[in-house]
């Protein structure tokens, strides 16, 4: 269980983006409405150079989230422990305001798989990730938050809803909760289940981050809606709408805007943290 004096959440309840190197002049000359930046933690484990530079003098002018893609916190086997220095020492030098990973797994036997894999909710798997948890959070010396994944089947053996179960470790390791409302979207659409029940059945109390990106539309074989979190283009409208049916109920949040895939110009992304912007302005005060 994380001592309290770790709790260490710390960017303001404001927009902002997911960093990208190509955006770096346009983000010290226009930064406003965007307040605060994302990292993936995996960009920048090397020992130096220009990425390592150019976030050095970024974090010196905006709060950093560090988001990490690869820890494989739901893997059967342990945590890489090159990996996980790797990430103490990013954390150690740059103080980041937020630190965060997915609940998946991306890794087996001594293979690492460049995806963020769905797994089971049960009683072996929450002992599995509380352990992970805990192992992460006592060696970076701070407090993580566990983002909800996109799912696109649903496993026979669960015997917790994902709410419950993301609730229960939070409980147990004292981490906070990372809520990707596209996410929630793409998974009510691809097992046909109502996003509004889960966000009144969600500890947003636990929420210390809430990112939003672009999806995909496809069909399964059965020709049914299949959506696919790409993060290559704007948010939709309904994905909208849910992340106001969410601050209503949460309050201001500190809103990412995700854009990974065919990343647009400047302009384009900082509309959309215009967008988010206004759906705080919308929040009663």
């Amino acid at each position: 269980m994380l001592d309290d004096t770790l709790l260490s959440n710390r960017l303001p309840p404001a927009p902002g983006v997911g960093y990208k190197p190509q955006h770096f002049a346009q983000i010290l000359e226009h930064a406003q409405p965007v307040e605060w930046l994302e990292i993936h933690a995996e960009n920048y484990m090397g020992d130096g150079g220009r990425p390592l530079a150019q976030l050095r003098h970024l974090s010196e002018q905006f709060p950093i989230s560090v988001h990490g893609v690869g820890l494989s916190i739901g893997g059967e086997g342990p945590l890489d422990p090159d990996h996980l220095a790797r990430l103490k020492h990013l954390i150690g030098w740059l103080n980041p305001a937020s630190f965060s990973e997915h609940l998946a797994w991306s890794t087996h036997d001594s293979h690492f798989l460049n995806d963020l894999l769905p797994l089971p909710y049960t009683n072996a798997t929450l002992a599995r990730i509380c352990e992970h948890i805990d192992q992460v959070q006592e060696t970076v010396g701070r407090q993580m938050l566990l983002e909800n994944p996109s799912s696109y089947l649903a496993f026979e053996e669960s015997t917790w809803s994902e709410p419950d179960f993301l609730r229960e470790i939070a409980r147990r390791t004292g981490c906070g909760l990372l809520l990707d409302v596209n996410n929630v979207f793409v998974s009510a659409t691809n097992l046909d289940f109502s996003p509004q029940g889960y966000i009144d059945a969600y500890p947003l109390e636990k929420v210390g981050e809430i990112h939003l990106g672009g999806h995909d539309e496809d069909e399964d074989d059965h020709g049914h809606p299949l959506l696919i979190d790409s993060h290559g283009r704007e948010v939709v409208d309904p994905v909208w709408a849910l992340l106001d049916y969410v601050l209503e109920r949460s309050g201001p949040k500190s809103v990412l805007i995700e854009w990974d895939t065919d990343v647009p110009d400047w302009p384009i992304l900082r509309a959309e943290a215009d967008r988010a912007q206004a759906a705080l302005d919308r929040v009663p005060v």
